[in-house]
């Protein structure tokens, strides 16, 4: 990877450590960072000089570790100076105050206002303690900092400060040191270099130029997927008949593609996947369809006969378009004699992994921000993901799908 300063032609990483504990394990980093030829600049919080000290750092980096954010007479923007020129910036550890700050936009520190002024990738390597890292405000902040982009390394489990065990123990170097040499190759997470294509929402059948025939889905579980996966490293294009909304959007660098009706899907669906990875059917696809009128249908007319065909169907064409490298995965959307119903979908349609929710279940399925699910593959490995809102259900479908693209292609 080009280093995007002139000073050197190596990688150039912005190494940020936070008043934690875990801050004495960042010198080791420093010293593998170095040892591979990484071009270093350390930023110490204040609180992080409790810990370790700023001469140690400045002792073994490519340039003296920095600590405030004005007085520097060689360097009067810092944070500037250090956003614009890092090929990486990783924080470790990252504090929950630190992750706070970030999320909030805080920039009254050096590092805090490096990490808003750069256009570099950004890893977080957590430490805390066990409780902390149990705290809805914790799990929020990670979230919204994973939605734009922010790669995360949680933390494992193991001896605490004070001498607690549990989860909340930072990475060691030498795995922190692994994860950012992919990221320097390109990675940005699970799907990195994959291509995925997903539908979303409920397909609508026209009866005439006023009336349609449609269903209950909001679209919402696709937006998710879409933006989960492309947060994991995808290029994504999203097959949607869900007009823009300010409640369901997706990232800019995100391909929409808006369509109405099932046969539309189907063409722009069995268009994309050729040049695709995986097939995501999140949509709810129409079963039926009518032959439509030219004109609105009068009521005076009395009660009209509709005639009904059955609509396409899409994931049975994916699956017979599919190669011995692309993945298909489906919903089934049921409300009774559920598990049964799915393993018989998924023995006739032939997926790779078939997505089940019981919609008739309290909060869960069409309409609602929340979902549960019962995740079935076709060499009857299964995965029951509680309640929980659609995004985090999201985060555990796009899982498998990665494992699944990670395995030998099938047959």
């Amino acid at each position: 990877m080009p280093s995007a300063t002139p000073e050197s032609s190596n990688p150039r990483i912005v190494l940020g450590v936070a008043g934690g504990i875990a801050a004495y394990k960042s010198v080791e980093l420093l010293r593998l960072l170095r040892d591979a030829n990484y071009f270093v600049s350390p930023i110490l919080t204040p609180d992080a000089t409790r810990f370790v000290g700023e001469l140690t750092f400045s002792a073994l980096a490519s340039e003296p570790a920095r600590t405030k954010l004005f007085g520097d007479p060689t360097t009067p923007i810092p944070h500037t100076h250090l956003g614009q020129g890092a090929d990486l910036i990783v924080v470790a550890p990252a504090t929950a105050h630190l992750i706070a700050r970030y999320a909030t936009g805080l920039a009254d520190d050096l590092l805090g206002a490096t990490l808003l002024a750069t256009k570099a990738p950004v890893l977080l390597c957590v430490a805390m303690h066990s409780e902390m890292w149990a705290q809805p405000s914790v799990q929020e902040n990670l979230a919204t900092l994973r939605r734009r982009g922010v790669l995360v390394l949680e933390p494992d489990v193991g001896h605490l400060a004070g001498g607690d065990v549990g989860v909340g123990r930072m990475a060691e170097p030498a795995v922190i040191f692994e994860l950012i040499e992919r990221i320097v190759r390109g990675y940005r997470g699970a799907l990195s270099g994959r291509r995925v294509l997903i539908s979303a929402g409920g397909t609508r059948e026209a009866i005439d130029p006023v009336r349609v025939i449609a269903n209950r889905s909001s679209g919402r579980q696709g937006y998710a997927l879409a933006e989960v996966a492309r947060r994991l490293g995808a290029t994504v294009t999203l097959v949607s008949t869900v007009e823009r909304t300010l409640a369901l959007d997706v990232a800019a660098s995100i391909e929409v593609v808006r369509v109405e009706s099932a046969a539309q899907m189907r063409e722009v669906m069995l268009e994309r996947f050729a040049t695709n990875d995986c097939a995501i059917m999140a949509a709810a696809v129409a079963d039926f369809t009518v032959a439509a009128a030219s004109e609105k249908i009068k009521k005076d007319a009395g009660l009209p006969t509709l005639h009904f065909e059955m609509a396409p169907d899409i994931v049975l064409d994916l699956v017979a378009a599919r190669t011995h490298s692309q993945i298909v995965v489906a919903f089934a959307a049921e409300t009774t004699n559920v598990v049964e119903n799915a393993r018989a979908k998924l023995a006739r349609k032939g997926v790779d992994l078939l997505v089940v929710n019981d919609v008739a279940a309290p909060s869960a399925g069409f309409e609602h921000e929340t979902n549960e699910v019962l995740m079935l593959e076709r060499d009857g490995a299964s995965e029951s993901v509680s309640l929980r809102s659609k995004e985090a259900v999201a985060v555990a479908i796009l899982a498998r799908v990665a494992s699944l693209l990670a395995k030998e292609p099938h047959e």
